[in-house]
């Protein structure tokens, strides 16, 4: 992989798509700003993986006409959301297995192409498997299994020895080449003498409290082990995918939250008492409970239907619980934003994704690019999670080996019975997020269009690094190339992605401090004299939904803003989104500390693109209205609206 000093701007001039959209686009900023942005592509044809395409160039503010305007995303490093925790995918028995059947050499390699953040990916994060997967090269097992009809409470027979061939050492290896990788561990069924069935395939887990405070010692007595073994476990769950009843043959666990919970009530003291500092983390099921698992609700389990987390977390275990897990294969990522805002003082983490095989396999590796790249890459950050994790690590060319469960997964590598190495889309995906944003980057804002089912835009997600170093990561739509712009402050520049690309942009960002600082919009509301029903659509932080008059733009319409209370604004800012057609003709601004007295603080004013700049000197206001003063054929539509003090 490239350094970023290493770098010549002879590419720019083919990518610089000519000027930038009009003045506006985002409050000043003071000091200096960023010069260029190195650039790495992945398209889904596969010509380019993670391909150096050289850098693009910063410009000041250009006045580019509305003619020639393209969507600009506005970054704000002033707003910040969550802390990243790490990108990665799952060591399981199958990818043990299979990389274990490298020649030495061949496995280190493969080893740093993953973990390494100099030469490789630079993965940062794993989920482990406890026991016995889906995807396991071998019978199903757990690290206490007993004869039929036996217990073991005191844990005599505990053992994870099956681990020290494999696993570990990988694990291991995986520490050393990457520091700061962080692993979770999870497990699909406990011991089959805790379970109502005896068995590690569905059934229930006994009611006993006894059996709880066993689990909970199982589970304590890993994180223990492994340690001995010199593999820190951060993160645990109880159960993969509780709601999951009928599992085709692989392990697996019916765990209502009420168990979860009871679970959960006896680890967290235990691991405190143990003095290990693992986290706990609730439900890692689906974003929203897939209907083949509502259809197979037992009666006593109704109140968890698309509420698993939130009981779980209401419950008496919620003081020990530090975040909630999420997979992909029922809902979409707006579900964890969602339970952001229930919870705020809780982490969200996405634990699990497979990629799948493609009806025609020609096409997997775009499928598959393009899927992930929405859902997973950009839609999952700017959903609140800390976390982006695959499925499996590794897997041969059958997709295996597995026990029961899917069929058509992908892992992030492929091994052939030949020893050869193959880098599969999940590769790509996570190294744009894994070898640019480091463990502890926080997620700044940046106004997106595309969205996690489609609709053909510009999807993006922005980061800010430890260093001061800036990230951003977007996907065309499109199968059609796009120009869109880039702007920090009063600096940016276009480019150009090609159809379907996944795109990573990595800039030395500007004085944090010193830049301008954009209000929080929780709490906003608007009200509109035409297209009523959608004003809140302007103030809702999203910019893939828009205000708009649904009609031609006439004298007198206006959209009023409500801060909530007076706060000091020195800059608002209207942005049309996509809809670049859709800017104010002419408009006139008034603010008001009441409601009921305006005072104009602009004019008749000519409108000129996707931006609607309004200066009002850090005056203190609680609503703002701007009113259309002339007439055109086009509707009027507000994507965003943002406020900087």
């Amino acid at each position: 992989m490239r350094t970023r000093s290493a770098l010549l701007l002879a590419a720019a001039a083919a990518l610089l798509g000519g000027g930038l959209p009009a003045t506006g686009a985002a409050a000043e900023t003071q000091g200096t700003g960023p010069t260029a942005a190195e650039v790495w592509i992945t398209t889904p044809d596969g010509s380019s993986r993670l391909a150096d395409a050289g850098q693009v160039a910063f410009t000041d503010d250009g006045s580019g006409s509305p003619s020639d305007a393209v969507p600009a995303v506005v970054v704000d490093p002033g707003r910040r959301f969550q802390t990243m925790t790490g990108f990665g995918a799952s060591l399981t028995d199958s990818a043990a297995s299979v990389l274990d059947r490298l020649s030495p050499q061949a496995r280190a390699q493969a080893l740093r192409d993953l973990f390494d953040p100099v030469t490789g990916d630079g993965l940062s994060f794993l989920r482990q498997p406890i026991g016995a997967s889906d995807f396991t090269d071998g019978p199903a097992y757990t690290y206490d299994d007993v004869p039929a009809g036996q217990t073991d409470y005191g844990l005599r027979h505990f053992s994870v020895a099956h681990d020290t061939a494999r696993i570990l050492p990988l694990l291991r290896q995986a520490q050393r080449l990457n520091p700061r990788l962080s692993i979770m561990a999870t497990p699909w069924s406990p011991p089959a003498w805790m379970k109502t069935n005896d068995s590690l395939v569905g059934g229930r887990l006994i009611d006993d409290p006894r059996v709880y405070r066993a689990y909970a010692a199982y589970l304590v007595a890993f994180v223990q082990a492994y340690r001995a073994q010199g593999v820190r476990v951060d993160a645990l769950t109880v159960q993969n995918e509780p709601q999951n009843r009928t599992p085709s043959g692989y392990p697996g666990t019916d765990l209502p939250s009420w168990q979860e919970a009871k679970v959960i009530e006896q680890l967290g003291p235990m691991l405190r008492g143990a003095g290990l500092t693992t986290k706990i983390l609730g439900y890692d099921h689906n974003w929203t409970e897939h209907p083949g698992d509502v259809a197979n609700t037992p009666p006593d389990e109704e109140a968890d239907v698309d509420s698993y987390p939130q009981n779980l977390l209401n419950s008496a275990a919620g003081e020990w619980i530090s975040g909630t897990a999420f997979h992909c294969y029922s809902g979409d990522p707006s579900a964890m934003t969602a339970f952001h805002r229930q919870f705020p003082g809780k982490d969200v983490y996405f634990t699990e994704c497979s990629g799948s095989q493609s009806a025609d396999p020609s096409k997997t590796f775009g499928d598959t690019l393009k899927w992930h790249a929405r859902n997973l890459t950009i839609g999952t950050p700017r959903n609140w999670a800390k976390t982006v994790v695959n499925w499996n690590l590794a897997l041969d060319s059958a997709n295996g080996p597995h026990n029961g469960g899917c069929s058509t997964c992908t892992g992030v590598l492929t091994i052939g019975q030949d020893g050869s190495v193959s880098r599969n889309a999940e590769y790509y995906t996570l190294g744009h997020l894994a070898r640019f944003v480091r463990p502890g980057a926080v997620r700044i804002a940046s106004t997106s269009f595309g969205t996690t089912g489609w609709n053909g835009q510009v999807m993006d997600v922005a980061f800010r690094n430890p260093d001061g170093s800036e990230v951003l990561v977007a996907h065309n739509e499109s199968d059609n190339p796009q120009t869109f712009a880039v702007r920090e402050g009063d600096r940016g520049f276009r480019y150009t992605l090609p159809g379907g690309a996944l795109a990573t942009f990595v800039w030395q960002g500007g004085d944090r401090e010193a830049a301008a600082h954009p209000l929080d919009p929780s709490g906003w509301t608007a009200t509109a004299t035409a297209g009523g029903a959608s004003a809140a659509s302007a103030v809702d932080d999203d910019a893939t939904t828009r205000f708009s008059t649904g009609a031609a733009q006439t004298p007198g319409q206006s959209l009023r803003i409500d801060f909530g209370a007076a706060v000091p604004v020195r800059q608002l800012v209207l942005d049309t989104g996509a809809s670049l057609g859709d800017y104010p003709r002419g408009w006139t601004a008034e603010t008001s500390r009441d409601g009921v007295h305006w005072t104009t603080v602009a004019q008749d004013v000519a409108g000129t693109g996707q931006f609607t700049t309004v200066r009002l000197e850090g005056r203190p206001v609680r609503y703002a209205r701007i009113t259309l003063t002339r007439s055109s054929g086009s509707w009027w539509s507000v994507a965003d609206v943002r406020a900087y003090r």
